[in-house]
């Protein structure tokens, strides 16, 4: 399936950064990673900078899925509040996935840094509640993220429209929050790791899958195996293939990008990312050269062709929705598209084996808004898995609390 429609900032931008090459013979490895998107690039670089041999598959081009169509807003904060989560798993459960995520964003800097230039940069974040009847929650969840520690300030209307020229009946502000291109991001982690000894391929796909005691053995299209002591599923929506039900739901995300605005136009916008108590919600950041990026107006689209259809629409939507806001903004994209995504119940992801296909094969569902820090999460989670360590998320991230 098609993942994104539109003409998605990334790839415009960097068009096809690496060439990688198709499998044509055998290999064996440590661990094989399926999906070259920014799930599995991180993965597979914490699993080789930690001496495991590994290969990379993707069927398409290295990162052009859904990756490509990312907008890339790097929070602690989880599309479930913290509130509702404790509902769900309790209050030191929900708090740990919380704290995890605010570790992870420092995490992904590091990585970052390792590499050339790829727009990572550190901003806050601010969260405004779209109506006035979202105000009475958004303070309840300001005292759970207070009693647990969190860096967060509460902002009441007058001084959230003094400082940010929103028009919004209360906010919360956090310190703990960053952006990035996620395609040069996971383009130039795979090509770093070719560098480094790591195999990765393009334009191969896993058809069959084998576990045995000891191994793994996955055919692709061609014939191939690649005969692997552990496999890692991370090949976004299409994961849920391997599994006897669906754990996820698809969706749709629009966005469109401007012309480089002046910092001097842009003001407090210039370093944080905006996002709303709304669901489906409107967000927007600003890329490395200054481009406003604007998302939101999510759907349950995901045929392609109507997906198509609906860019340009949702595009003008979503300015108007910007407009209610932020008057004063004159804004016309230059860019418009959308992406297919997954999205869970409780808003957490699933890393680790399934029942269904034995304890050496993991799978990696960073699902949700915030794919790509449940991604270096799972990196991490994953190796010590691999590895027969305990990791404090593996419970909780596990297929298992389905069950709880």
């Amino acid at each position: 399936m098609d993942l994104k429609s539109g003409y998605p900032f990334w790839a415009v931008r960097n068009g096809l950064m690496h060439a990688f090459p198709r499998l044509e013979a055998d290999v064996a490895c440590d661990v094989l990673v399926v999906g070259g998107g920014i799930t599995g690039a991180l993965i597979a670089d914490e699993l080789a900078t930690h001496g495991h041999s590994v290969v990379v598959v993707e069927q398409r081009d290295i990162a052009w899925g859904s990756t490509a169509a990312s907008t890339a807003l790097l929070q602690y904060e989880i599309d479930t509040h913290l509130v509702d989560l404790t509902k769900r798993y309790g209050e030191d459960d929900a708090a740990l996935a919380y704290r995890a995520c605010g570790e992870s964003i420092d995490l992904l800097g590091e990585v970052a840094r390792g590499l050339r230039d790829v727009d990572f940069e550190r901003a806050d974040s601010l969260y405004y509640a779209s109506r006035k009847r979202d105000v009475a929650s958004l303070r309840e969840e300001y005292e759970a993220r207070r009693r647990h520690g969190f860096d967060i300030e509460y902002l009441e209307s007058e001084p959230l429209k003094a400082e940010y020229l929103i028009d919004a009946p209360a906010a919360l502000r956090s310190k703990q929050a960053a952006q990035v291109d996620p395609y040069r991001f996971a383009s130039q982690l795979l090509a770093r790791l070719v560098k480094r000894g790591a195999q990765v391929f393009d334009r191969t796909a896993i058809l069959r899958l084998d576990a045995r005691p000891r191994d793994v053995v996955a055919t692709t299209g061609n014939g191939a195996r690649i005969r692997a002591r552990h496999v890692v599923i991370a090949a976004g929506y299409a994961s849920q293939h391997w599994l006897p039900r669906q754990v996820a739901r698809n969706r749709s995300s629009y966005a469109f990008v401007t012309d480089p605005i002046s910092e001097a136009e842009l003001g407090p916008l210039t370093h944080i990312l905006v996002w709303e108590t709304a669901r489906p919600y409107l967000y927007m950041r600003t890329t490395g050269d200054r481009r406003l990026l604007i998302g939101g107006e999510d759907d349950d689209v995901d045929v392609p062709a109507r997906r198509d259809a609906r860019v340009e629409k949702k595009a003008r939507v979503l300015m108007k929705q910007i407009a209610k806001i932020r008057p004063d903004l004159d804004l016309t994209p230059t860019f418009s598209w959308a992406g297919t995504f997954a999205e869970t119940d409780d808003g957490l992801p699933f890393f680790g084996p399934h029942a269904a296909t034995g304890t050496r094969v993991h799978f990696a569902m960073a699902y949700g808004g915030n794919g790509i820090t449940y991604s270096m999460l799972g990196a991490g989670l994953l190796r010590a898995l691999i590895e027969r360590r305990k990791h404090p998320l593996a419970a909780l991230f596990s297929f298992d609390r389905l069950d709880r």
